[in-house]
Formats: C-alpha cells, sequence, structure tokens
C-alpha cells in the first residue's frame, strides 16, 4: 500500500507555512531592537503579549475558539506562556548589545534541542540523515556567528536559554496542536502572558533591575512594540499551523532559515552587511533546509504506510 497522497501533501504545506514563518519572525526582533532603546525586555515581551492577544481576539469570537476553553488545558497554556516569557525577555535583553542575525545564529541549537526532545517525548521517528541536516546546519549557523566569548561575555549564554526553552514550548504547540484552533492557542498564550509580565515587571520595579522594569514609551517605541505584537501574532498562527500538518522533528531544520532573513532585514535595517564568511554559512544553512525538504518528500512517495505509520514520516 502506497503512502496517502493526502499525507504527504500535508507534510509539504506544513513545510511551506514553516519556511513562511521564519521568513517573517525575523520582523518581531527587528522591532524588538529599535525598541530597547527606551524600553525594557519585559516592557516589550509584555507590549508583544498585548497587542498579539488584541490581533487574535476578533479571530477567537468569530471562530468561537473561546467555547473550548478549559481549566484543564489553561494549565498547559499557562507553562507555554511562561517558558515563551522567558526566552523572549533573555532573547530581547540580547538583542540590545549584539546584531540581529548574530544573535539569531547562537539561538539556533533550538531545533537541535527541540529534535531531540520531539524524538524522546513525542515519540516521532527521526533518521540519521535528519540527525545529519541539524548538524551541517548548526555548523553553517556558528560559521554566520563566529562568537567571540571575550566581547560578548554572558550575554552569549542568553540565546542558549532562549532556545531550550522555545524547543519545550514547540514541543507543547506540536502536542496541543490538534486538539485546538491555533487562534485560540495563541490568545491564549498571550492571556496567560500579561499576567506572568506584569509579576515580573512589578518585581523589576521593587528590585530596581534595570531589564525587568517597567518604561514609559514614547510614541515612536510605542509603535515599535505595537510592530511586535502584530508580527508575533502573524509567524506564531503560521507556525501553528505548520505543526498541525507535519511532525516537529521535520519542521526543525527548517527553521535555519530564520536566519537568512534575519541576515537580510539586519543589512536593510541596522546595515550589518554579511562578510564572506557569513554567506558561506548562510548558503550552508539554505542547503541543510533544501536537503531535508527533498528527503522528506522523496522518502514520503515511496515507503509503504502501515497502520502504525499514519502519524509518523521517515527519517
Amino acid at each position: 500500500m502506497s503512502r496517502p497522497i493526502a499525507h504527504t501533501a500535508s507534510v509539504t504545506t506544513g513545510l511551506g507555512l514553516m519556511i513562511l514563518a521564519m521568513l517573517v519572525a525575523p520582523l518581531i526582533d527587528v522591532f524588538s531592537k529599535l525598541a530597547t532603546t527606551s524600553a525594557s525586555p519585559t516592557m516589550i515581551t509584555a507590549a508583544r503579549f498585548v497587542f498579539q492577544g488584541l490581533c487574535m481576539l476578533p479571530f477567537v469570537l468569530w471562530a468561537g475558539s473561546w467555547r473550548s476553553f478549559s481549566w484543564r488545558m489553561s494549565f498547559y497554556h499557562a507553562i507555554r506562556a511562561g517558558v515563551i516569557t522567558i526566552s523572549m525577555v533573555c532573547f530581547v535583553a540580547t538583542l540590545a548589545v549584539m546584531p540581529v542575525a548574530d544573535a539569531i545564529a547562537i539561538f539556533f541549537v533550538e531545533p537541535i534541542i527541540l529534535t531531540i526532545l520531539s524524538s524522546i517525548f513525542l515519540k516521532e521517528t527521526v533518521g540519521w540523515r535528519r540527525y545529519t541536516a541539524c548538524a551541517v546546519g548548526f555548523i553553517g549557523a556558528m560559521i554566520v556567528i563566529r562568537p567571540s566569548f571575550q566581547e560578548i561575555g554572558y550575554v552569549a549564554l542568553l540565546p542558549v536559554v532562549t532556545a531550550f526553552c522555545v524547543a519545550i514550548f514547540a514541543m507543547m504547540t506540536r502536542a496541543l496542536a490538534h486538539r485546538e484552533e491555533p487562534f485560540a492557542m495563541q490568545f491564549q498564550m498571550a492571556l496567560w502572558g500579561i499576567p506572568i509580565c506584569a509579576v515580573l515587571l512589578f518585581v523589576g520595579d521593587a528590585a530596581e533591575v534595570g531589564f525587568l522594569a517597567p518604561s514609559l514609551p514614547d510614541i515612536t517605541t510605542f509603535m515599535w512594540m505595537a510592530g511586535v505584537g502584530v508580527f508575533a501574532a502573524l509567524s506564531g498562527l503560521l507556525s501553528v499551523y505548520a505543526y498541525r500538518a507535519a511532525p516537529a522533528s521535520v519542521l526543525a531544520p527548517i527553521q535555519y532559515f530564520e536566519i537568512v532573513s534575519a541576515t537580510l532585514f539586519g543589512w536593510l535595517v541596522f546595515g550589518d552587511f554579511p562578510d564572506p564568511i557569513k554567506w558561506l554559512g548562510i548558503s550552508i544553512i539554505i542547503s541543510s533546509g533544501l536537503y531535508i525538504i527533498w528527503r522528506e518528500r522523496r522518502v514520503a512517495s515511496i515507503k509503504p504506510v502501515t497502520s502504525s505509520e499514519t502519524t509518523s514520516v521517515a527519517p
């Protein structure tokens, strides 16, 4: 028996949606970096949740997704909001002192972490070819960043914290994506993220911790923070739909494409033009992602299916 066409088409759709999400996602970081001139990372993160929730609210009401809200599922959404809040505060703090592309390059240990967590907890089949592609993409990311810990210091560790939190977030998204509507998932994440950020802002103000402290933004900074929320909502929806269509272990390497668009936006907005070594790293990243797409489509079209394979993909 051949693999159902619908399954192959679904995986291809998921890959396409993830690529689109990775092209849009760096705009979140660009607007965040612009806002760091007069707003703390926690303030920017809180604004992201507010505007993201406002973007999602009309869709939640229109689709009637609010009817499916439950306290049991809200517990998991609260955990998702907690880990993504930590990740965003750490990453925005990094953007304040590092180029966008460099910060994202360090962050790209995340797909490797996600692939390992998915194989352990979600029981997704991951073969040696996909592990190899992840490793090659990781090497490409490191070529792009060429980190110097003498210059960056402890800040270089913050994207690693972000990567681990996002891997947990992505794994939970994958587990919940087949149970709830994407609009509802994004809205509940924002709904829980706002009070979490409020607590952090209160602590930051009381303890006089700069990156946690609240601030009153000017109109320009307010617009930057609004942009963070809008593009976060868009990229989040694309990612959720991608996870509904394809396994997380397949989508993880595709996230390397984010560094390509991040490099482009970093050049256009901040003048950080990549040197030849960075272009080499970008080429390796692109080649790794394209190989994953080619390998998945080829194996999906020829591998027989058994009843136990209907929810998994070939390595």
